[in-house]
Order: C-alpha cells, then structure tokens, then sequence
C-alpha cells in the first residue's frame, strides 16, 4: 500500500483540519512506534487512516459500522461519533486493502479502547491525542509520558477523555471502562 495515494484519497474524504489531524497522528504514531519496538509501517498506515470515517454523515457511518460486523449498541447509537472507528476499518479494506487485523483493530478502537489492547491499538489511541494540532490542558503531560510508559500513558489519556465526557454529560462506553481497568490490573500484576 502506497502512502502517498492513501494520503491523495484522505485529502478528498476529509476536511483540511481533519487531514491535518491524520497527518500529526501518522507522524506521533511513527516516533512512538520507534520509541516502543512496534512496526512503524504498521503504525503509519494506521496513524493516517484512523480518522477515514469521520466526516461521514450518520447514515453513512451507520452503513459503514454495520458492514464492519460490530455490535452496534445503545451508547454508540446515541453517541453517533462513537461508530467512526469501526466504519473506519471498514472502509481501510475497502478503499485501501488493508487487511491486517493489528491495523484494522487499531482504526476501530482508537475512540474508546478495548480490554487487551495491543501495543499498536495503544499507539493510535494515544498518537491520536497527542498529535501538533491537539491542545487541550494536559496535553504537554500526555505527550511526555507517552514517550516513557505507553500503558500509563493510555490511561492518562482514558482519565482525560472520561472527565471530559462526564463534564459535558455524555455516555461512556463500556470499552473504555474496560480497557482502563485491564490496564490497571495489568500494571499491579493482577491480569496474566
């Protein structure tokens, strides 16, 4: 897969910020790729797809999540935004061939997380935060200890992302919850 023409066909789908967004998180995917021993290939292909669905309008992103053969449950009904990741891996094979299921998987959860994620679903999940265009008040801490600890970091991110959707009234996926507690457990010894 070229990068250049995935880059070109990203470039129509999606608008200038959110292309921009791609690129960042490609770049940050890439360094913390290298920084932990994951493939970088892998990790840039991902980077740069992840957001593919996201300028979709609903019934787009719900035809997408669909064809992706995920469980499309209540919360993420609700929460529309929350289906771009699995539309998203949907269309990686479909536009692109992606078939590699770390890079498929990376796309799908890179908004709420999953338990047992695997160190490539981590880098996405954090480069996407991370990335230049990303300003938000912990950010600089975020992107600091991405590059020490990548689990504690994916929880920095989760506890982040969860205070700012309590703050604003929104559903929290149950992967989310998940995802933080396997970690956690993981980190005390707990999970094998």
């Amino acid at each position: 897969m070229k990068i250049e023409y995935i880059k070109e066909k990203l470039s129509e789908l999606l608008d200038e910020k959110r292309y921009v967004h791609s690129i960042g998180t490609m770049e940050y995917a890439v360094k913390l790729a290298e920084r932990f021993g994951e493939d970088a290939r892998k990790a840039m292909i991902a980077g740069l797809v992840h957001d593919v669905a996201k300028c979709l309008d609903k019934q787009q992103l719900l035809n997408c999540a669909l064809k992706s053969g995920i469980v499309i449950d209540n919360i993420m009904k609700n929460q529309i935004e929350l289906l771009h990741g699995p539309a998203g891996s949907y269309l990686a094979r479909k536009l692109f061939g992606i078939e590699d299921v770390d890079i498929l998987n990376a796309i799908a959860y890179h908004t709420t997380g999953r338990e047992n994620m695997s160190k490539l679903e981590m880098i996405i999940y954090v480069a996407d935060l991370i990335e230049p265009s990303r300003q938000f008040e912990q950010v600089e801490r975020l992107r600091k200890k991405s590059f020490e600890d990548l689990e504690k970091a994916v929880v920095m991110a989760m506890d982040n992302t969860l205070k700012y959707v309590i703050e604003r009234g929104g559903l929290i996926h149950p992967n989310t919850i998940y995802a933080r507690n396997w970690l956690i457990l993981q980190e005390s010894g707990e999970v094998r």
